[in-house]
């Protein structure tokens, strides 16, 4: 008698055996996060251009944007009125990559906005917005 085992499952060909079949495991479960994720995705950078940042802050709402950004005393000279509305994620993105701002905005007022944005901090209503929009996903 020996005392090596006598079933199927001892050697090489069954090492190989179970080294496809994992393999083909593996394949199957990457696919399938791939097809789970990718729509995942899209999905988060659709809210990304959906998400709103209010100029300014509504916590120092009545306030006026300067022309660099800070937040002024309201009717200072070459300081534009809070805009009617937040801006959407997807019109911030616009308007930090040098395109014009919403329909109807003063070209000077949207470049105002866009500094006030630049200089949102952590806790201020929008920063997660434009946080996201810097740093683009997928």
């Amino acid at each position: 008698m020996t005392d090596q085992p006598n079933d199927d499952t001892a050697g090489p060909a069954f090492d190989a055996r179970a080294s496809r079949r994992g393999m083909l495991m593996l394949g199957a479960v990457s696919a399938s996060m791939v097809v789970t994720i990718r729509p995942a995705l899209a999905q988060t950078n659709v809210s990304v251009l959906a998400c709103e940042i209010p100029v300014p802050d509504p916590a120092r709402a009545g306030s006026f944007v300067a022309a660099d950004g800070s937040l002024v005393e309201p009717n200072t000279p070459g300081a534009f009125p809070p805009a009617p509305r937040p801006l959407t994620g997807e019109e911030v993105k616009t308007i930090l990559a040098g395109g014009p701002g919403p329909a109807g905005m003063d070209p000077q007022a949207a470049q105002a906005y866009t500094r006030y944005i630049e200089k949102l901090q952590n806790g201020m209503s929008g920063f997660t917005c434009y946080a996201s929009l810097q740093n683009p996903r997928g």
